[in-house]
């Protein structure tokens, strides 16, 4: 093979793998400036989630590119619920952008572990879900009508060995 085609070919493969690892992780952009400022977070977030966003602002803001363009922060759950925002394994995001709602997962854990995320319409239809072995993040799951909607996050070593079972009956405000 001549080198001008050689060379033609390894920027082909480079510039073709770039885009994969753009597709396949895009929290990358975000974390790579990771500054709160760039993060909407809603007027209704509590107290304990506008200052988890402020000391947090690389996974605040990571996992907000996950949800999409519009999207203001709404509710931040450490998990294993209770634990201290320092210790947490996964970390449960909320959004929400008019009537949609968006919820993500993060794994603090470190490695990959087994995560499940579902968010549902308030009677209980209308569920999105995503569940899996992620190193980085379960979801985004979305749901359209928001209020009081529900949600269930788990994480693991297997599905039948949870370390974070968390459930709530909402996850984004029940007005």
């Amino acid at each position: 093979m001549s080198r001008i085609l050689r060379s033609t070919v390894g920027a082909a493969l480079a510039s073709a793998a770039a885009a994969v690892l753009t597709l396949t992780a895009p929290q990358a952009s975000a974390a790579e400036r990771p500054d709160a400022t760039d993060v909407k977070v809603s007027p209704r977030a509590s107290a304990e989630t506008k200052a988890f966003a402020k000391a947090n602002p690389g996974p605040t803001a990571a996992a907000a590119t996950v949800c999409g363009t519009g999207y203001a922060l709404n509710k931040v759950v450490p998990l294993p619920e209770g634990t201290d925002p320092n210790m947490r394994l996964a970390t449960l995001f909320s959004y929400t952008n008019g009537g949609k709602g968006c919820a993500i997962m993060d794994n603090n854990y470190g490695a990959s572990q087994y995560m499940y995320l579902k968010v549902c319409k308030v009677d209980g239809t209308g569920c999105d879900t995503d569940s899996g072995n992620f190193s980085e993040y379960a979801g985004p799951v979305y749901v359209s009508s928001l209020a009081c909607a529900p949600v269930t996050a788990k994480m693991g070593k297997t599905s039948s060995s949870l370390y974070i079972n968390y459930k709530s009956d909402y996850v984004f405000a029940c007005n």
